[in-house]
């Protein structure tokens, strides 16, 4: 059986996962590829419910996220709308529990590839999901701290549309080494690179929204 590569969409609320996740599955069946997406849980379990969880019922999300995608062995490819990863943040921001943490990186080291969307495109509302846009920073700092602290390389991915989705391609290309990175997106890992981003606070989240929202139209 031909061994599945599974990738990361990671990021912060509104910062374009889902339609990424659909547009790359698009684009690497294009190529012959067979790619499957594996849907947010949260989503789900919102849409459900008719609310947000509480903090007891983080760690059932979590699980069922790791759960659906250890589960898919068909494609070749499994593209992951989010992961527990990101509930554990969640969790912590909105509820000071850093209890998932330890499952949660555990489970990203499974992943061959993981992309963080970057902060460059607008806060859009979508229901109970989403608290606003004064948590994307917040949950985009956690979240670069949790990867660096489980020794995760992972790629930053910037653009709108096509752009995002061509960039995405781009990074996957880097990461399995077939390129160099190149400027849609922003590699980071635990090891020395030979590219790094022109901006010496890369790594601050601030910094990346105030320049690439600066490059969007008003």
């Amino acid at each position: 059986m031909t061994r599945v590569t599974r990738i990361a969409l990671l990021g912060a609320e509104s910062t374009g996962k889902t339609r990424l996740a659909a547009d790359l599955a698009a684009a690497l069946a294009a190529q012959g590829r067979a790619a499957a997406v594996v849907p947010e849980v949260l989503r789900e379990w919102c849409v459900r419910e008719g609310r947000t969880p509480e903090h007891h019922e983080q760690p059932a999300i979590a699980n069922e996220q790791a759960r659906r995608v250890l589960a898919l062995e068909a494609a070749d490819v499994v593209i992951a709308d989010t992961t527990p990863i990101m509930t554990a943040i969640y969790s912590h921001l909105l509820f000071d529990d850093e209890s998932l943490y330890d499952f949660a990186l555990a489970h990203q080291r499974l992943y061959d590839i993981t992309l963080v969307t970057g902060l460059d495109l607008p806060w859009v509302a979508d229901g109970l999901q989403r608290d606003g846009p004064h948590v994307r920073e917040p949950v985009d700092a956690l979240l670069r701290a949790a990867l660096a602290r489980a020794g995760v390389t992972w790629q930053v991915i910037y653009g709108s549309g096509d752009a995002r989705v061509n960039n995405a391609l781009d990074a996957l290309a880097a990461l399995a080494g077939h390129r160099r990175s190149t400027p849609g997106f922003d590699q980071h890992s635990p090891r020395p690179a030979a590219w790094a981003w022109s901006c010496e606070k890369c790594s601050d989240p601030a910094c990346e929204h105030r320049l690439f929202t600066g490059l969007l139209p008003p």
